[in-house]
């Protein structure tokens, strides 16, 4: 087969105007990955699943959601770690595993300002303090909460999704703002602790927002403290905690999306404005609110700045606890 010049000449001229394409159009090709380190169902799974819906044929074809529970998230940090930085592998996680991981953990498999990109937060959620039918139904705020802990000892204890999470170190830090005793009870997930909530097993819990919303209304359990500076769309009426006089709990987990490290910073800065307007859509922002997750966007400079902060914020708090794991 022979090529003559005005084929190669026409070759070239193809080629240069695909390199001078924009990069998504570039790279729509093939099927990217969201990568997501629960099981399906949960608020990382509903958010990651909305987000494939959206990208399709941006930077890949399509995406899929690609669950890897299990190691605390570790296997899909490691999974992203062995990727190329092509902008079809997408990690979409909660951000304790960048903040307060390396704090909790004594060996961590990866360095969390070095081995990934941060790209953007897609949303957060805010945290908050809820009691159950243990507690007096006259206790409604913070204050009547800590006055009942100290007078029944044996049973206040609060219950968090998991030991070593956000929601566990958020109740070391009502601890050590309140100066009252509280008993961890670590269960594995939030629908499980809000049960024993419910059922009058643990006096308190500590979870996201969104894991209290199903049962708000039946007024078996009572939200009583909001863990954020300003008061919750979702629960109006709940005071913060900072206006019950204990401004040091604050907290809330972001939802963010990280990509490999090496990966283009004009690359992750077009997937972070796809992001951005991705939860803006009004199905996909309805579905995210529904789990009690609010949009929320930062460039990627500002999410990595983000991120050491809130790294060099919990360490404290953890060290003070004196909890570690060591896998």
């Amino acid at each position: 087969m022979t090529i003559n010049r005005r084929h190669m000449l026409g070759l070239s001229a193809a080629a240069l105007a695909a390199s001078t394409l924009p990069a998504p159009a570039q790279l729509v090709r093939g099927v990217g990955r969201l990568i997501v380190g629960f099981p399906a169902g949960g608020p990382t799974d509903t958010l990651a699943r909305r987000l494939a819906e959206s990208l399709r044929g941006t930077l890949a074809e399509s995406f899929v959601v690609e669950n890897r529970p299990g190691s605390a998230a570790r296997l899909a940090i490691q999974a992203l770690m062995d990727a190329p930085p092509d902008g079809r592998t997408i990690l979409v996680s909660p951000d304790a595993m960048f903040t307060i991981y390396p704090s909790v953990y004594r060996r961590l498999p990866y360095n969390p300002a070095t081995d990934v990109t941060p790209i953007t937060p897609a949303t957060y959620a805010t945290f908050a303090l809820a009691v159950g039918p243990m507690v007096p139904a006259e206790v409604r705020d913070v204050a009547g909460f800590v006055a009942w802990a100290k007078a029944n000892a044996d049973k206040a204890a609060f219950g968090s999704p998991a030991a070593g999470s956000t929601p566990h170190f958020m109740g070391e830090l009502l601890i050590a703002s309140a100066g009252v005793q509280l008993r961890h009870v670590p269960y594995r997930g939030s629908t499980p602790a809000i049960q024993d909530l419910i059922g009058g097993h643990v006096a308190s819990t500590i979870t996201p927002i969104g894991d209290y919303l199903p049962h708000v209304a039946g007024g078996v359990l009572r939200v009583i403290g909001v863990a954020d500076r300003e008061r919750s769309a979702f629960l109006p009426n709940v005071a913060t905690f900072a206006e019950q006089g204990l401004g040091r709990v604050v907290g809330r987990d972001t939802f963010g999306c990280f990509m490999p490290k090496g990966t283009p910073a004009a690359l992750a800065g077009q997937i972070a404005g796809l992001v951005a307007d991705a939860v803006k859509v009004p199905a996909t922002r309805d579905t995210l609110r529904a789990v009690g997750q609010e949009p929320f966007s930062l460039t990627p400079p500002e999410y990595a700045a983000y991120l050491e902060r809130a790294r060099a914020a919990w360490e404290p708090i953890v060290k003070a606890s004196g909890f570690s794991l060591d896998e």
